[in-house]
């Protein structure tokens, strides 16, 4: 007999998974902060850097504030316990995930799936990208600015979109690596020999499907309860792929399949997975943090409909540009559109609404962590514009 949980009993599972309702006084060093990476199982990477560049975040929603050079050196100094591919979107993941990813890059060699473009631009031009991957073998970590850089002079055969198409077609392939990232967030390439443990790249490689079995090990670990679709999304799986796993999974006693009241799909609980009856944790939430970043997830979870409307025409948005949730225990009571002038030293809140359900409560609670995320960023005051209808009592607050 399935067991069945309620709503709330299913969001605070999911929080306590995500590494939620911790201490976020206490000092964070590299071990809390990998260990945080590793619970969660892959980081999603983004370039907009309005606030703070998406990675850092959800380390700081869950840990409080932390060097913020700490995680720079756990994803890419010479020894680092991360490396970086398109496992969610692209992403920092654990070194240990690397081997289980390897059938991805054999897909995008051979055309499977999504991938036929990127196999047919490294079957046309196999010549090209293996002039690419000596020279950078040849000498050592480059951009694909670089590439385009060192052959200006020699006919312009290396233009930067060639250059660009040359060595991200490798980087899926899993024929080069991100050595660093430097500047405007570039992305610097190495062999993967020159940059990963010799115990990483030396390591076996998994058949298909136990590499994909371990994913969703993985995913259901991190999230705690999730249905198919939300296990499917964690590491962007194929439908049947994930289907045949979850089946081998609950079948093996690893995934237990539960009921939850309001949920129209079945979902699966992760055995290891606590249960708290009450979760005290105030957050924002990076709009790619791995809670909410499945937006249907989102919804259902929390009940709250959100969406990232950076592409959406200015005067068509409802909530703003870069609108970061707040979560305030186990819900989500109001969202913020944020913006840091770092000139001026000041975090601005250009937009701020409350959710049915927020409390008098709420404002206060924001204030302290708007104050808390401007310290953070090296920020000296938070401004409250006066738009959306919590604006009033978060600048009362402040």
């Amino acid at each position: 007999m399935k067991d069945t949980l309620t709503a709330g009993e299913a969001r605070r599972i999911a929080l306590a998974a995500q590494g939620f309702g911790g201490d976020r006084e206490a000092t964070v060093g590299k071990r809390q902060l990998v260990k945080t990476i590793e619970r969660l199982g892959v980081v999603q990477l983004d370039s907009v850097n309005v606030v703070s560049r998406t990675h850092y975040m959800p380390a700081f929603s869950r840990l409080g504030a932390y060097p913020r050079e700490l995680l720079e050196e756990v994803a890419w100094a010479r020894k680092r316990p991360l490396f970086e591919y398109w496992a969610h979107e692209a992403s920092l993941l654990p070194l240990s995930s690397q081997p289980l990813l390897r059938w991805r890059m054999a897909d995008a060699q051979e055309g499977r799936g999504a991938w036929k473009g990127i196999a047919r631009f490294i079957r046309e031009r196999r010549d090209f990208l293996d002039t690419v991957r000596d020279e950078i073998d040849r000498r050592g970590p480059m951009s694909a600015g670089e590439l385009e850089m060192g052959h200006k002079g020699q006919g312009g055969w290396w233009g930067w979109s060639e250059a660009k198409r040359a060595v991200e077609g490798l980087f899926w392939a899993g024929e080069l690596t991100t050595a660093t990232r430097r500047g405007t967030f570039e992305r610097v390439y190495d062999l993967p020999e020159k940059v990963l443990p010799r115990a990483i790249v030396e390591a076996p490689t998994p058949p298909r499907e136990d590499a994909q079995r371990e994913l969703v090990r993985i995913a259901a670990r991190a999230m705690g309860i999730a249905t198919e679709r939300d296990l499917r999304d964690y590491f962007r799986m194929g439908l049947e792929e994930t289907r045949a796993r979850i089946a081998e999974l609950v079948e093996g006693g690893e995934l237990l399949p539960v009921a939850v009241k309001g949920w129209r799909e079945a979902a699966y609980l992760d055995p290891g997975a606590r249960r708290p009856r009450r979760i005290s944790h105030t957050a924002l939430l990076s709009p790619f943090d791995n809670l909410i970043w499945f937006r249907e997830r989102t919804e259902r979870l929390f009940g709250v409909r959100y969406r990232i409307e950076i592409y959406v025409p200015a005067e068509k948005r409802q909530h703003g540009y870069y609108v970061l949730p707040f979560l305030e225990g186990d819900a989500l009571t109001a969202r913020v559109d944020l913006k840091a002038d770092r000139k001026s030293g000041v975090l601005i809140v250009q937009s701020s609404h409350a959710e049915p359900w927020a409390s008098d409560a709420t404002a206060p609670k924001l204030a302290a962590e708007l104050q808390r995320m401007a310290a953070w960023l090296g920020l000296e005051t938070v401004r409250v514009e006066r738009r959306g209808d919590l604006a009033p009592m978060l600048e009362g607050a402040l």
